[in-house]
């Protein structure tokens, strides 16, 4: 398909939220598993679903179509993202790039991801918050192969600095603001739906990986690209398959939801944070 009319099927989703909305959002938050508890706390609340946004990706998850939610967040106008997506739901990779192109057509300058992640370096624990440094991505993809689109940013761009440092320490601070501390490591992509074998995970502890996941990377590409700002998180919701017998995944939520209210608090002080 040519540039211009990929471009021009973000532009329709955007202006559709905009019509919506009415006001630019600075701040995009896109929520993983378990961690929705911070939409409690957005005030003035307009719900769109994704089925309705045109040209928009379609959830496969039959109980949790998604959707966005916009409203004020620590006095912050923000746009959340109910549900994420990813590669092993069968989208191309292309395809993942969508929500971002849409979000800094809104107007998004930083976005602020969430994740469960499994723990692979021995220091990580179930219920650890872990601020992501870099990543590691073997599986050899990216959200922006293809024609470039001129309009988002350059056809070869750095991604040295993809996790902005002053986010991170703006991260650290409100933590121990809280009365706790985050981690720090790096994230290993890898496409799923499957977890990963255990001599494939110390394969990844011996390259660098310290947590390890199946979302994120397509999203933090794409917003380098277009030159956004990204604070990236991951919860430790599980030991790596070295560490524990017989997982399941079964954890992952329950783990989730347990460190939901100490993440939201964490989210809501950086957002307020950001105004001033």
């Amino acid at each position: 398909m040519l540039k211009e009319k990929v471009f021009d099927k973000y532009k329709e989703s955007a202006d559709f939220i905009l019509e919506k909305i009415k006001i630019e959002p600075e701040i995009a938050i896109i929520l993983g598993t378990g961690l929705e508890t911070l939409l409690d706390e957005i005030e003035d609340k307009i719900e769109i679903n994704y089925e309705d946004v045109p040209n928009f990706l379609v959830s496969t998850t039959k109980n949790h179509p998604g959707k966005f939610i916009f409203g004020k967040l620590s006095g912050r106008y923000v746009i959340c993202m109910t549900k994420r997506f990813h590669y092993y739901e069968g989208y191309d990779f292309d395809e993942l790039a969508t929500p971002v192109y849409v979000l800094r057509l809104l107007g998004v300058k930083t976005l602020i991801l969430t994740n469960a992640a499994g723990a692979i370096n021995y220091n990580f624990h179930p219920g650890d918050i872990c601020l992501i440094t870099d990543h590691i991505n073997f599986a050899g993809v990216t959200p922006t192969r293809g024609n470039n689109l001129e309009e988002f940013g350059e056809r070869f761009y750095p991604i040295d600095k993809l996790y902005d440092r002053g986010l991170r320490n703006l991260a650290k601070k409100s933590a121990i603001d809280l009365g706790f501390e985050l981690k720090e490591g790096v994230y290993f992509f890898t496409v799923g739906p499957f977890f990963e074998s255990p001599s494939e995970i110390r394969a990844i502890r011996l390259l660098g990986g310290d947590l390890v996941g199946m979302s994120t990377l397509t999203e933090t590409l794409t917003a380098g690209h277009c030159n956004m700002k990204v604070l990236a998180m991951s919860v430790a919701t599980n030991y790596s398959s070295d560490r524990i017998e017989n997982m399941d995944g079964s954890e992952v939520e329950d783990v989730a939801k347990e460190v939901s209210p100490k993440l939201k608090s964490l989210i809501m002080k950086i957002v307020k944070e950001l105004g001033e």
